[in-house]
């Protein structure tokens, strides 16, 4: 079974107002299984445009990870995020790569 994904690019307007959707954010992804796999480390764009977050997580399945953005925990905690930010999300199914 594939992995599902979560990509999340995001432009922050207020650091501290944002830091409320961080600290509800976290149960909902322990909830699913959720692991960050990037959260907005060192990079350097070299083609199209990019905003100033980025943030990978990894579940154990695509389902989970449309079930987890659709679920009211994850609403409730999204409601904290929106005032704050402005951002892309695309729940995605990973890539196995061709059979050996």
């Amino acid at each position: 079974m594939r992995k599902g994904y979560w990509i999340a690019l995001v432009d922050v307007t207020d650091v501290d107002g944002y830091k409320g959707y961080i600290a509800a954010n976290k149960a909902v992804f322990e909830k699913f299984g959720g692991r960050f796999i990037i959260r907005n480390g060192e990079r350097e764009v070299v083609e199209g445009s990019l905003r100033s977050r980025v943030v990978v997580i990894e579940f154990r399945d695509y389902q989970t990870a449309l079930t987890c953005y659709r679920s009211p925990e994850y609403r409730a905690a999204m409601a904290l995020r929106e005032p704050y930010s402005q951002g892309d999300i695309v729940v995605i199914e990973g890539y196995e790569g061709l059979p050996a």
